[in-house]
């Protein structure tokens, strides 16, 4: 699966799904307490390490981020996406994307994120990167996307890219 993409930092993220008893399902995300995304809403992950896959990576980031166990047999790939800050380089990166629903241990709070359940239909893409609503609802419902995204100047607005005309919705 994994593709060498020198030209770009490349990171990861999972979103950590459970069901719930009335046929949908929550997803973890957590609000970023420090670094890139300060404040914004995010699935646990983060950079690769040298020599590492997104896979060991996001096994790796979301054991440090929540303390849950996770599996690279259990993870669904959901995509790989581009981002550019033309006005903030540094910030460019390559995002690869899981999601699994197979977990052990208890949810520990890290010095990362602040991290609590969300419905699937009321994800709060209004605290997300804009980036989210263009393409997570779709990823969550199992279409596997390659996207790119270019954010304009004040760094949080999507300008080009792959936007579709209308965001997607959940629910």
């Amino acid at each position: 699966m994994t593709t060498a993409l020198p030209d770009l930092p490349q990171v990861c993220v999972c979103y950590i799904l459970r069901e719930t008893g009335s046929g949908g399902y929550d997803v973890l995300l957590g609000e970023k307490k420090k670094g890139l995304g300060l404040g914004k809403m995010v699935g646990p992950g983060g950079k690769l390490e040298p020599g590492e896959s997104p896979e060991q990576a996001v096994v790796r980031e979301v054991l440090e981020e929540s303390g849950l166990h996770v599996r690279q047999a259990d993870l669904t790939p959901l995509g790989r996406i581009r981002y550019e800050f033309p006005d903030r380089p540094a910030w460019s990166q390559i995002s690869w994307v899981f999601a699994t629903q197979v977990w052990q241990g208890e949810i520990v709070e890290s010095d990362e994120l602040l991290l609590r359940w969300h419905r699937a239909d009321d994800i709060p893409f209004d605290r997300m990167w804009d980036d989210a609503k263009h393409w997570l609802p779709a990823a969550l419902d199992g279409e596997y996307c390659e996207r790119r995204f270019v954010f304009g100047p004040d760094l949080s607005t999507v300008v080009a890219g792959d936007v579709p005309v209308t965001p997607a919705r959940r629910g």
